[in-house]
């Protein structure tokens, strides 16, 4: 057995069953990923996967319990990298951010600057997509840190503190007859068609949450994954807008006007998320911390161990 075997196993489950599809990831040959899980398979003693024929369509149960122990192996080979890199290269190497397009565009950019600066041989990269991609690219490797609102917390196998609390507001043309309430409301927005995130960006739930608990039946005229596409279509004159505050800003979107709604919709959390029992170099540290001051080091890392003495 050895973690080359290991690695072939977690991609083939990875890729859907497709050993052509892993052995292309692995940059290898298909024969030689089906050869070596078949030595895997007979020093264990065990099937991991059910075939048909040549086809891998499911993977057994015993092969389940193989699979979550190489996962935890990986891991582990992993960690004693970043722990010699550590080391080796303290202030040089990668760190991989999986966030929503609001985080990106509005609330990451001062804290990208400070680290950038701080941290000039290290390479940040940022990836962009929907909470639930934010979450399996942090548990499968892909990104060392995932930050959203939606969702994180609901997988056990992330670690998720919260950053801060945010509310959302609604934005209308200029001149829109919804500015000249004294006083906003659900049903006066309700009123007119709206325009805001998809369900599973950005606060959504709460949106959706407070007009059913006033029995109100929005028109939900558009939605969209990005805070920019929602007010270029307001602006247009489709309808009225909802969305994250901070994503309203008076000097760029002088075309607009917005309006606190705070008080209609609970406020919403972005949580960070960090993958159970990984090591995180100290740089990985001072970015959460930047973007999240109350995230000291010593937080972090004493969530880390309570996480993992949870086990």
């Amino acid at each position: 057995m050895n973690l080359q075997q290991l690695r072939y196993l977690n991609e083939i489950v990875r890729q859907g069953l497709k050993i052509s599809d892993a052995a292309a990831a692995l940059y290898t040959s298909q024969p030689g990923v089906s050869k070596q899980i078949r030595l895997l398979e007979e020093e264990l003693g065990i099937e991991i996967f059910v075939r048909n024929g040549k086809r891998l369509v499911a993977v057994t149960e015993p092969g389940k319990a193989v699979l979550a122990i190489a996962r935890r192996m990986l891991h582990d080979a992993e960690n004693l990298k970043q722990a010699a890199q550590e080391f080796h290269s303290q202030d040089s190497g990668r760190l991989t951010i999986a966030t929503t397009h609001t985080q990106a565009r509005y609330a990451l950019p001062p804290t990208v600057k400070q680290f950038i600066k701080r941290y000039p041989g290290v390479q940040l990269g940022l990836h962009q997509g929907n909470p639930t991609q934010i979450a399996e690219q942090v548990l499968s490797g892909e990104a060392d840190i995932g930050i959203a609102t939606e969702s994180l917390s609901l997988y056990d196998d992330l670690v998720t503190l919260p950053c801060y609390e945010w509310n959302h507001c609604v934005i209308t043309p200029l001149h829109h007859p919804l500015l000249e309430e004294k006083k906003l409301t659900l049903a006066k927005i309700a009123q007119y068609p709206i325009i805001t995130y998809d369900f599973a960006f950005s606060g959504r739930g709460k949106i959706n949450a407070a007009f059913e608990a006033a029995n109100i039946h929005p028109n939900i005229a558009l939605t969209a994954i990005d805070a920019d596409v929602i007010k270029t279509y307001v602006e247009l004159g489709l309808g009225i807008g909802i969305l994250a505050k901070m994503a309203f800003i008076p000097e760029r979107d002088k075309h607009l006007r917005m309006m606190d709604a705070g008080h209609l919709f609970k406020p919403s959390t972005t949580r960070i998320a960090i993958r159970k029992n990984e090591y995180l170099r100290g740089y990985t540290y001072d970015f959460i911390e930047l973007f999240a001051p109350h995230l000291t080091r010593e937080v972090v890392a004493k969530a880390m161990h309570v996480s993992s003495s949870a086990e």
